[in-house]
């Protein structure tokens, strides 16, 4: 495998890391905000004791990715901060509100409500803008005047695809939340939150998938590369379908306790079905970073480098894992946590 073509992996699995974890956070900050004033579940409490911990991990994810497009691709930085100044700040002025108001969630009762309502709102918006960069890099928004990259934001607005795009990546995030949520509520033995979280699951499953499929049809015309490389890929594509049927069905499969739903075994098909899919996409997406201006042998640094860059990276997991494991058994394994005990 090239150099470049490693690092551009490197980079999609860090954004699958991040779109998991990204996911399951601003969703749950959007379900503790829906389930507020619910007395019938305990949906808020669970989606709520599951965010207090978490984002701060999602936001250590997201620093490692951006560093890492930077260090990796260190020549597209011009291209790519002049073309998505705009989502990209209005994404980092909104994670700062939602982040501010998560430190000091614990310091103050007086401010639960706002911190809901922040949480729950910037949790649609923040993944909304990020979702809005992919459709930049298909085509047809950009040119150049004087060597200068002009974004067309009229051209990009008034365009479906933008819109479908936000429309999927608000209903994954929804989705994946639901199922995790559901799986976390019954760690905690609540099996009212379960059952409100397997609710959502249920009817967002198909919509995710078919929102999915509706927006490759309304890629620009500039865009036809990458849609002859999806159905050139469509066996891996069709894998990823195969592993939602079968995590969707996990969800009506009858428990030993009378209890509908394998929701563990849920979580770990979905997971699998996203990996394969962003893979795939991807994969579709080579050469380009941004069609037709930049390619990843163009953006890419010096290859001595980048293995020189790979070992430091090694040594900084090395020490984040057992980090991640441990605050996984802290507050996503612990009874006494989960439980409030």
């Amino acid at each position: 495998m090239e150099a470049s073509t490693l690092a551009v992996t490197i980079l999609w699995s860090l954004l699958f890391v991040y779109a998991m974890l990204g996911s399951l956070d601003f969703g749950a900050g959007f379900w503790g905000m829906i389930y507020s004033k619910s007395r019938q579940t305990g949906a808020s409490q669970i989606a709520n004791r599951f965010l207090s911990p978490t984002w701060e991990v999602t936001n250590v994810f997201l620093v490692i990715f951006v560093v890492s497009v930077v260090t990796f691709f260190p020549f597209a930085t011009t291209l790519l901060g002049s073309i998505l100044l705009v989502p990209v700040a209005l994404g980092i002025l909104l994670l700062t509100i939602r982040t501010t108001f998560m430190v000091f969630q614990h310091h103050t009762d007086r401010f639960k409500n706002t911190l809901r309502i922040t949480s729950g709102f910037t949790g649609l918006i923040i993944p909304a803008l990020l979702v809005s960069i992919l459709p930049i890099t298909l085509g047809g928004f950009i040119d150049f005047d004087n060597d200068y990259p002009r974004l067309h934001y009229g051209e990009l607005l008034s365009h479906p695809t933008l819109y479908m795009h936000i429309a999927f990546g608000l209903t994954t995030e929804l989705f994946i939340s639901a199922v995790f949520l559901m799986d976390y509520a019954k760690e905690a033995d609540d099996w009212k939150a379960y059952h409100t979280f397997r609710k959502h699951a249920i009817w967002l499953g198909p919509v995710s998938i078919a929102v999915a499929m509706l927006t490759i049809g309304t890629f620009p015309e500039e865009a036809a590369w990458i849609v002859d490389n999806i159905q050139a890929n469509w066996f891996t594509f069709g894998l990823s379908v195969l592993f939602f049927l079968i995590g969707y069905t996990f969800l009506f499969i009858r428990r030993k306790n009378g209890q509908r739903g394998r929701s563990r075994l849920a979580v770990l098909a979905i997971i699998i079905q996203y990996g394969i899919a962003i893979y795939a996409y991807g994969n579709a997406h080579l050469p380009y970073l941004i069609y037709p201006d930049l390619t990843i042998e163009e953006g890419f640094t010096n290859p001595d480098i980048f293995y020189q860059m790979l070992v430091v990276y090694g040594i900084g997991f090395g020490i984040l894992i057992p980090a991640f494991i441990l605050f996984w058994r802290l507050f996503l394994k612990d009874r006494r946590y989960l439980k409030q005990e």
